[in-house]
């Protein structure tokens, strides 16, 4: 079944050089601490993590302005958690093929993995033509074209920056406050 989605891709920049400096254990806990906050994050923003790549993660999200909030917030509150890391992210959207139930395959999930690949720390990168709607708070910058392994001719592409604005991801907390409970 062919879905829409967004996807977004997510390494910590320099993970590698970092394990063999300080070793396994410190690697381990900023690990660790990384994929709690990817948790969090998810589940205040209403996006789904897919899978875990090692020192990155696979995230899908029906909206894409829920994936662009993620992707900026994870970059925000990791700054100080996986210092002196630091992320990049490639977000891509598009239609997918469900596969097996829980994978998904497709030209969006290539695009935003190579984007990933090609995106300097902290940087959170998406092609120009797939931004449908930025959250408020959040501005487009031209990062300029890009040759994506895999895919025809250069992809323009922007830089997203900014602090997306709070939005509750579900009102549960407020149920008590309607019908049939007042």
């Amino acid at each position: 079944m062919r879905v829409p989605r967004t996807f977004a891709f997510v390494d910590l920049s320099g993970f590698t050089n970092y394990t063999a400096a300080f070793g396994d254990d410190a690697a381990g806990r900023i690990l660790s601490a990384f994929r709690s906050l990817v948790r969090e994050i998810a589940s205040e923003r209403g996006v789904r993590i897919a899978k875990w790549l090692g020192d990155g993660c696979m995230m899908v999200s029906v909206d894409q302005s829920n994936a662009i909030s993620f992707a900026l917030d994870l970059k925000h509150r990791s700054a100080d958690i996986c210092a002196p890391l630091s992320l990049r992210v490639g977000i891509a959207t598009g239609f997918a093929l469900l596969f097996d139930g829980d994978d998904y395959i497709g030209s969006a999930v290539n695009m935003a993995s190579r984007l990933c690949d090609v995106a300097g720390p902290s940087h959170v990168l998406i092609p120009t033509m797939q931004l449908e709607r930025m959250p408020e708070g959040v501005s487009a910058n031209p990062y300029g074209e890009v040759d994506l392994r895999g895919f025809p001719g250069s992809i323009d592409v922007l830089e997203l920056s900014g602090a997306p604005a709070a939005t509750p991801s579900s009102d549960t907390n407020e149920l008590w406050t309607r019908a049939p409970y007042l």
